[in-house]
């Protein structure tokens, strides 16, 4: 069993008493070396979160603990954010007319200079930036001041690394690599990551465990993979895979059984075969997604939406047998 390095007690944080907004009653735990991905469309409430964890607002309700130790905000701490803890903001906080090595090496004490240096070198090579120590903020792409900014954070023993949407400014080519990169420096030092991230991929890609937010409420938690393939909510569906939503009447049409509410599926479970329950459907569009196409289907004025692999075997207009293989009713 891990030990739990964070506890998160019936917290909320409320901005304006007039209208929702902040956070309400949310309560988990993190556990050491875990990866936690906060996932939510804008304004659910996942930077806030993030903020009280840290400790940088002052919360209405409920109680933070690192390692049994109470979080406290701004209203007790002079310099908010807890000493073992560091967050990496999207505007990063770095100094633009220093170096990278500079950068890095400022948050470490000059008691032992060899120390310093040598710890600073091993952060670079960590990140792949140490080709860069010599170089001025200025002179970096967006993905290599991000990585200057998580070596920075990571350079003094940091024990949980917080990112506020971390790959915001990074284009989709260095969007992985620093995916990776994050996943291997947990792995390799045992820090723990939590991160905010308004795409899903982030969270499916770099989590172990997923925190799904939805207008201040933490609605679901759990693994990738078991939050993907069972969702509770419309909202988490939509959210992680763009699932295909029909009401019981556009269910009932397509011969799926729906009593009390709505089929959701993803378009990569509707199944383009000619067998004994498969259906007559009139392909509307067809999308290039690169290795794959997702078509638009319509059938007695319902669509839907699937997956082909084989690219160019069914065109717009043409006619195809499809079962909706498995669906869920939420």
């Amino acid at each position: 069993m891990k030990e739990k390095i964070i506890s998160v007690k019936n917290i909320s944080k409320q901005y304006q008493q007039e209208q929702a907004s902040g956070i309400h009653n949310i309560s988990f735990d993190i556990h050491k070396g875990d990866i936690i991905a906060i996932i939510g469309e804008s304004g659910s409430g996942k930077s806030t979160l993030l903020k009280c964890i840290y400790g940088l607002l002052t919360l209405d309700e409920g109680e933070v603990f690192y390692q049994d130790e109470k979080v406290w905000g701004p209203d007790v701490l002079l310099i908010p954010g807890h000493k073992q803890m560091k967050m990496v903001t999207q505007d990063f906080s770095l100094n633009i007319y220093a170096k990278v090595y500079d950068n890095i090496a400022s948050m470490m004490a000059n008691t032992d200079v060899h120390h310093k240096h040598q710890k600073t070198m091993e952060m670079m090579a960590h990140l792949h930036i140490d080709h860069l120590k010599d170089k001025k903020i200025t002179q970096l792409s967006g993905g290599e001041q991000q990585r200057v900014a998580i070596a920075k954070a990571l350079v003094t023993d940091t024990s949980v690394l917080l990112l506020d949407e971390p790959f915001s400014q990074v284009d989709a080519l260095l969007k992985n690599q620093l995916r990776a990169d994050i996943k291997r420096i947990a792995a390799e030092t045992g820090v723990t990551v939590i991160m905010v991230s308004h795409d899903p991929a982030d969270g499916l890609f770099l989590a172990d465990e997923l925190l799904m937010m939805k207008d201040g409420h933490l609605i679901e938690r759990g693994k990738p993979a078991d939050i993907y393939q069972q969702p509770k909510h419309i909202y988490t569906a939509r959210m992680l895979g763009n699932a295909v939503v029909l009401n019981q009447e556009e269910a009932n049409k397509l011969g799926l059984e729906v009593k009390d509410g709505h089929a959701v599926f993803y378009p990569e479970w509707v199944e383009l075969n000619n067998s004994w329950n498969s259906r007559r459907f009139e392909v509307k569009d067809v999308y290039y997604k690169g290795f794959y196409e997702e078509l638009l289907l319509e059938r007695h004025g319902v669509k839907i939406r699937a997956i082909q692999l084989n690219r160019g075997v069914h065109k717009k207009n043409d006619h195809v047998q499809a079962n909706i293989g498995r669906f869920l009713s939420l």
